[in-house]
């Protein structure tokens, strides 16, 4: 481990962790708790934690992945901070440097004052936005990235391949729609329909770019059809199971359908009359199976902290709910799984409560 020019790391260190998977209701549903300061080993950074964002993810793994007993689990997986240790094996970044990443299921997350992460899915962050701001995109916007333009194969505006494509984003209001629809206007010539019900979630989808906006608590068909638009790819990102009928009729034959939510029950049948092609969107495989191309998630992060700093595509901050502690991160929760938030949660600083 490389400490020169480093601050002293204490050995210990506050995180926010949960021993029981409990309901968001609970008091212990999430603790504050003080842990071992963990040290960086192959190409980790130790990365002290300025801020962090909370997504779907977080509430599913502290519902479904109970700790072995006595042990603590810590979530989070969105994160900006300063790199104060790495490993010997780590080359790719300073210690001193603002970073920002969204982090591998397989490890600790980083609702922690130190977290570790392997410098493959690490990028420097933004240097024109907060750091709360900046802290609310790596998940999603990977996400969004490796759904828009390597599972559903939309055309960057440099394609010449470029065709007349209608891309349909359902619940397009939360994390990945907001930056989804962003990267899809900035980066294609693809028309981008954004579905929505709530007028404060379709003036957000408005603000950041949507060609057109419908609404998923009415039939889809009816109104795509007054649009006299062909749908060629739909990004599902929530609810597939309820819509995936209204899909198979709305796409164009050897259309394509992404999705990052998980139905039990869809008929792949329905399918095979028009060719068309399903597949899954999720971001942690690469980090889970240390995957040949695992850096490129590093390099996608750097590409959205160009376009921020040009001010090409915007944060997607929703709300700051305050300080990391554990009170704050069970409201972030509780909004989470309402379906209610606009945009991403983000909590900045361990201060003390």
């Amino acid at each position: 481990m490389n400490k020169a020019n480093t601050p002293n790391i204490p050995h210990t260190m506050k995180t926010v962790a949960y021993q029981q998977s409990l309901a968001i209701d609970h008091p212990s549903a999430l603790i504050d708790a003080e842990l071992t300061t963990p040290a960086p080993v192959g190409r980790d950074l130790l990365v002290e934690v300025a801020a962090i964002a909370v997504n779907p993810v977080d509430y599913k793994i502290r519902q479904m992945v109970a700790p072995e007993d006595g042990e603590y689990k810590v979530l989070g997986w969105d994160a900006l901070g300063r790199v104060v240790a790495k490993a010997e094996d780590s080359t790719e970044f300073e210690i001193g440097e603002l970073v920002f990443y969204a982090g591998d299921l397989n490890r600790q997350g980083s609702n922690a004052q130190y977290h570790l992460v392997d410098e493959r899915i690490v990028a420097k962050a933004p240097k024109h936005i907060p750091a709360e701001h900046a802290a609310a995109l790596p998940l999603t916007s990977i996400t969004a990235w490796e759904l828009a333009f390597e599972k559903l194969g939309i055309a960057m505006k440099t394609d010449t391949n470029n065709q007349n494509e209608v891309v349909l984003v359902t619940a397009a209001a939360g994390g990945v729609g907001s930056i989804l629809i962003q990267l899809l206007k900035q980066l294609s010539n693809a028309t981008v329909i954004a579905t929505a019900s709530r007028p404060e979630s379709k003036q957000w989808l408005s603000e950041i770019g949507a060609d057109h906006i419908i609404d998923h608590s009415q039939a889809l068909g009816p109104q795509i059809n007054q649009l006299n638009l062909e749908v060629t790819h739909i990004a599902s990102l929530s609810h597939t199971e309820q819509y995936f009928e209204q899909f198979v009729e709305l796409l164009k034959p050897f259309g394509r359908i992404a999705l990052i939510d998980d139905p039990t029950n869809l008929d792949f049948t329905l399918l095979k009359p028009k060719s068309l092609s399903l597949c899954y969107e999720f971001m942690f495989s690469r980090s889970m199976f240390e995957t040949e191309d695992m850096a490129e998630q590093g390099k996608i992060l750097s590409k959205v902290a160009e376009l921020i700093d040009q001010k090409a595509i915007r944060s997607t901050l929703g709300k700051n709910l305050g300080c990391i502690n554990a009170s704050n991160l069970i409201e972030a929760h509780r909004i989470l799984e309402s379906g209610a938030s606009i945009g991403k949660l983000v909590l900045s600083g361990f201060n003390d409560q």
